[in-house]
């Protein structure tokens, strides 16, 4: 573990926390390692029957850390980009236990795409949901372009992963993917009443029920696969460079 990422079983539940408040819980490729673990592992595991997924206090995750992203997305075009990503996300797309998220404050990139495979996702009031991929030049990523029109509708989707429009929490709840929205001093309690609800139902019953409301996880991976090729043909496309360049400009500015 990075320490960046810490991995709590409370009873049935097993609780993923983003720990890196001072990079704005922005996700490295270490970071993405140790999620898939803790996803992957509680899979054979019968005594883990739910999943959150959190943050610190006031932040869920800036999304990918641009730095170490492109570090790693650049390094070798004849590799898969982002491989520690790509298997985070074919953990989220294999992963057969109800996983609910606990948001509060900013979810960005992945941050959001992420939430798509999630079962139940608790915002707080402060929460707000961005997928600016088009601005820096790139395309949707982590099966977004198939689960957000499937969620939201086309239209909505269009508007979030190609206009990047932001969305508050009751935008995102009146779209469909945020069960609740409560008070961030509530937050917490919430998503662990809602998990401890889920790991309290016959497991085997919630299992085969949420295969069927799902899509089948060689289409997601499919897609992720798909949409991860197309990311890194754009990653080393002038749009992308220009937009990068300017970012970190404004960054630095």
């Amino acid at each position: 573990m990075t320490g960046h990422v810490t991995v709590t079983d409370e009873d049935a539940v097993r609780v993923i926390k983003l720990t890196r408040p001072e990079k704005k819980n922005a996700i490295t490729q270490d970071m993405y390692r140790d999620m898939s673990a803790a996803i992957d592992s509680a899979q054979g595991d019968p005594s883990i029957r739910c999943l959150i997924i959190s943050g610190e206090p006031g932040v869920f995750t800036a999304g990918n850390d641009l730095e170490d992203f492109l570090k790693d997305g650049t390094s070798n075009t004849g590799t898969p980009r982002a491989s520690n990503a790509i298997k985070f996300l074919h953990s989220l797309a294999h992963n057969s236990k109800p996983i609910v998220a606990s948001v509060d404050g900013i979810a960005i990139g992945i941050g959001t795409t992420m939430l798509f495979h999630c079962d139940q996702v608790i915002a707080s009031t402060k929460a707000t949901f961005a997928t600016p991929f088009i601005h820096l030049g790139l395309v949707p990523e982590g099966a977004s372009s198939l689960l957000a029109p499937w969620l939201m509708g086309h239209q909505r989707a269009f508007s979030m992963l190609v206009m990047g429009r932001t969305l508050n929490a009751e935008e995102a709840h009146d779209a469909g993917f945020v069960n609740a929205v409560v008070a961030p001093d509530h937050l917490d309690a919430e998503a662990r009443k809602v998990a401890r609800e889920i790991a309290a139902l016959p497991a085997e019953a919630v299992a085969v029920s949420r295969k069927l409301l799902k899509h089948a996880p060689e289409d997601l991976t499919r897609r992720i696969d798909h949409e991860s090729q197309l990311f890194g043909e754009r990653m080393r496309s002038a749009e992308a460079i220009a937009a990068f360049k300017a970012f970190f400009s404004r960054k630095r500015g």
